[in-house]
C-alpha cells in the first residue's frame, strides 16, 4: 500500500512513494513496498546518504581499508580474486577498472543479458570487454522462458523488468561459487539512489534479515511453491505450464547454506571511494570507450544512464505508473544531491520529462512479450492508485507533483 499522505523531500525531487529493498519473489497479490525514510525535517534517506559522504567520512582512511581488504583477496597468479557484476555501464565499468589497473586485482565481470539489446548497449558492453580489458561472463537466458516470465511480470504486477533482475542479483554468487572467487564488489552503495542503509554499511551478509537489496541471494530455493516469478509460483509453472524445473534454476538462489560455507564477502565499492555518477561517465568513458546515446532517454533528459535494455524505458514508465516518479524524478534526485543541478532546476527538469510515454520501442516491447496495445493499456490503467490518479475529461491526471 502506498503511504496515506504523499510528501516530497525538501532538499531534492523524490517522494515518499520510492520504494527501497523490495523483495522481488512477489506474489501476483503482493501490492506491499518499504519506501524511502524522510527524517522530521522532510528530508530523504537519500539526501542524508550524499550529506554524509561529504561531511563525516575520511575517505582516506576508507581507501586504506579498501586496500587492506584487496590485499588480503589478490591472488598470485593472476587467477580471479574478484567477481564484478555488471552491464558495460559507466559504474561497473568503473569500479572494474579502478579494482584492475589502480588496484592490481584480476577480476571476472559477470553480466545477465538484458531482455532485448539496444544499439548502443551492445557497444558499450563491447567496449567494455575490448577497450577496457576485462575477462567478462554473459549468460542470457532460456529466450522463451523469459518472455513468458517477464509478460507476466507485466500483466500481474506491472513489473517488467522482474525477472531480469533476480538474474542480475543471483548470477554473481553462482560465479562466484563456481570458480571459488572469494570477494564480489558491486559498484555504487545503493544508499545513493535512497535504499534505507547506512552510509557507513560495507556490503552485505549471507543473514537475508541483516541486508537491504540483496535477500535474492540467499532465499531457500527449495520451497517452489513460496517462490513466485511474474506473479505465478514456481510450481505453478511446473504443474501448469509443462515447464521443467530446470528451466528455472537461473532465476533461482544457490543454498544459501552453501553460499555461508563459501565464504563469499559480499563488498560495495561505494563505501571505500567517493562515488559520483557523473564521474564515473566521465571515468568510463576516458578508459573502456563508454559512449553516451545519441538521443535524449524517453522519459528524462538524461544520454548516459541505463542504455542497454528497449526494456528500461518501460520499468521506469510503469514506475511512474504505481508510485507517480519516473526516470527524470530519480535522475535528477541524484543529480541535485550531489551538487549537479539545483532543487528548481530539477523540479523543471522533472515537469518537463517525468511520465513521458516510451514510444520509440513501443512495438518491441509489445512483440516481446505478445500482447496487444489494448492489453497493454489496460494492465497499466489497473494500477494506477486512487491515492496518486484522477480521470480527468482528457485523460489522467497526478494528484500530487512536485512544487
Amino acid at each position: 500500500m502506498l503511504p496515506a499522505e504523499i510528501k516530497f523531500c525538501k532538499k531534492c525531487v523524490i517522494s515518499n512513494t520510492r520504494p527501497s529493498g523490495t523483495n522481488e519473489y512477489k506474489h501476483r497479490t503482493d501490492k506491499k513496498h518499504e519506501y524511502i525514510a524522510f527524517d522530521e525535517e522532510g528530508v530523504c534517506w537519500g539526501c542524508r546518504f550524499a550529506e554524509a559522504k561529504e561531511t563525516t567520512i575520511d575517505w582516506v582512511q576508507r581507501e586504506k581499508e579498501l586496500i587492506e581488504l584487496l590485499d588480503r583477496h589478490r591472488s598470485k597468479d593472476g587467477s580471479y580474486d574478484v567477481v564484478v557484476p555488471g552491464s558495460g555501464g559507466k559504474d561497473s565499468c568503473m569500479a572494474a577498472h579502478l579494482l584492475k589497473y589502480k588496484y592490481g586485482m584480476h577480476p571476472i565481470t559477470v553480466t545477465w543479458a538484458p531482455h532485448m539489446y539496444t544499439d548502443i548497449g551492445w557497444k558499450n558492453f563491447q567496449n567494455w570487454i575490448n577497450v577496457g580489458g576485462f575477462d567478462n561472463e554473459l549468460f542470457t537466458p532460456n529466450g522463451k522462458v523469459h518472455r513468458l516470465l517477464t509478460r507476466n511480470a507485466f500483466l500481474n504486477l506491472l513489473h517488467p523488468f522482474q525477472p531480469f533482475i533476480v538474474g542480475q542479483k543471483t548470477f554473481p554468487v553462482k560465479v562466484a561459487a563456481k570458480y571459488g572467487i572469494p570477494l564480489i564488489f558491486w559498484g555504487e552503495n545503493p544508499g545513493e539512489y535512497g535504499t534505507n542503509i547506512s552510509v557507513d554499511q560495507k556490503g552485505f551478509t549471507s543473514d537475508p534479515k541483516e541486508n537491504e537489496g540483496h535477500r535474492l541471494a540467499f532465499i531457500d530455493r527449495s520451497n517452489i511453491d513460496q517462490i513466485y516469478l511474474g506473479g505465478k509460483s514456481v510450481a505453478a509453472y511446473v504443474k501448469e505450464d509443462g515447464i521443467p524445473l530446470g528451466e528455472f534454476d537461473p532465476y533461482l538462489p544457490l543454498d544459501p547454506e552453501a553460499v555461508k560455507r563459501s565464504g563469499i564477502d559480499f563488498q560495495y565499492l561505494g563505501y571505500y571511494i567517493k562515488w559520483h555518477p557523473q564521474g564515473a561517465y566521465y571515468y568510463a568513458a576516458e578508459h573502456c570507450g563508454f559512449q553516451a546515446s545519441p538521443e535524449r532517454t524517453a522519459g528524462t533528459y538524461s544520454k548516459y544512464n541505463s542504455l542497454d535494455d528497449k526494456i528500461d524505458d518501460f520499468h521506469y514508465f510503469t514506475t511512474f505508473i504505481k508510485f507517480g516518479i519516473g526516470r527524470a524524478t530519480y535522475e535528477a534526485a541524484q543529480e541535485i544531491r550531489n551538487g549537479e543541478i539545483t532543487r528548481e532546476e530539477g523540479i523543471a527538469l522533472v515537469r518537463k520529462f517525468d511520465g513521458e510515454f516510451p514510444q520509440r520501442f513501443f512495438g518491441d516491447f509489445l512483440e516481446y512479450i505478445g500482447i496487444t496495445e489494448e492489453q497493454f493499456w489496460t494492465a497499466i490503467d489497473s494500477y494506477r492508485d486512487p491515492i496518486l490518479w484522477e480521470k480527468a475529461a482528457d485523460g489522467w491526471k497526478l494528484r500530487h507533483k512536485v512544487s
